[in-house]
């Protein structure tokens, strides 16, 4: 009944407006482009609507598309609204949230998040998905539209799927997930230059600041198996911090031999953020739901709390116990 509907929906609409959340990651982007180039090839009115500005090694992705950051009090009049890789309207910032709960477009989720709220009259929510590319994939192949997946296309949706996969290292890659590689490869689309964007694109200060996150605020709880980072505001200027900068940096915790669970904390102007990672069957999303208003995957969790970094440091150690 859904594939229906929406099917009928994107018939019917010429005017659509593609939004995904706050802090947009490579997922974030991958889903954004690959559904505008969807937009372009079935000459639909589009805009690319952003919370805030994507990191910089994200922005040639989106260079050939409509896009812009958001701006408060804006008359954005759109038929469609897509709601891609968020699954409530809180993740697309306070400002941007109003908007999307009242605008009278109808809104469609496509999505792989648990928990997700009934914001949208069309919800397509897969938790078992490695990425929202990856349902969107499946939405297409639902609506018999695997055919429109060009070379542009594949590029959006490897983008969030090697992002969001740890380069296919997470348990969440499953055998569907390689043979959506498979088919995207058939487009003729060069896998390695977006390896190559993402992950070798460091300045050096990037790569300074990790090696002084790794080698001086690295704290290790080896009677937990887990590992922590911290980062001030102080820390973050002195090294040059641009968003982007400490993408991934929790994961190399994980790399650790014995250590199964990552927390990244990182200090910013109105309190801390918090990344959870963590390997096999030790999940982070709960905790991060209990103790820090966040939430997420099993294995991958965020959170914030209105504190200073050390209180907020205080009370995580305090609480280790419990994962």
């Amino acid at each position: 009944m859904i594939n229906n509907t929406l099917a009928s929906l994107l018939e019917q609409h010429d005017k659509w407006l593609i939004t995904t959340h706050k802090g947009p990651d490579g997922d974030a982007i991958g889903s954004v482009v690959a559904w505008a180039e969807y937009a372009r090839q079935n000459n639909k009115e589009y805009l690319i609507l952003l919370a805030d500005q994507p990191p910089s090694f994200l922005l040639p992705f989106l260079s050939d598309y409509h896009w812009e950051v958001y701006v408060p009090n804006t008359d954005y009049i759109y038929e469609l609204i897509f709601a891609l890789d968020y699954n409530a309207p809180q993740r697309v910032g306070e400002q941007m949230s109003n908007f999307i709960e009242h605008t009278s477009g109808v809104k469609i989720m496509i999505d792989h998040h648990p928990d997700p709220i009934n914001f949208c009259q069309i919800m397509i929510s897969d938790v078992d998905a490695c990425s929202t590319t990856e349902v969107i994939y499946k939405t297409l192949d639902s609506l018999d539209k695997l055919g429109k997946i060009n070379e542009a296309m594949a590029k959006g949706l490897y983008l969030g799927l090697v992002t969001d996969t740890g380069s296919f290292r997470y348990s969440s890659v499953s055998a569907f997930t390689h043979q959506m590689v498979a088919k995207l490869f058939l487009t003729g689309f060069k896998h390695e230059l977006i390896h190559q964007a993402v992950f070798d694109n460091n300045s050096i200060s990037r790569l300074q600041l990790r090696g002084f996150a790794l080698s001086q605020k690295l704290k290790l709880f080896p009677q937990y198996g887990i590992g922590l980072i911290s980062l001030s505001r102080g820390e973050l200027q002195q090294f040059d911090y641009q968003k982007g900068d400490t993408e991934g940096l929790v994961n190399e915790i994980l790399s650790i031999k014995g250590y199964t669970i990552g927390i990244f904390l990182m200090e910013i102007e109105d309190g801390v953020k918090l990344s959870f990672r963590s390997k096999g069957e030790r999940y982070v999303n709960e905790f991060a739901k209990i103790y820090f208003n966040g939430g997420g995957h099993k294995n991958a969790a965020g959170g914030f709390y209105a504190d200073s970094l050390s209180s907020v440091l205080t009370r995580l150690e305090g609480l280790l116990n419990k994962l």
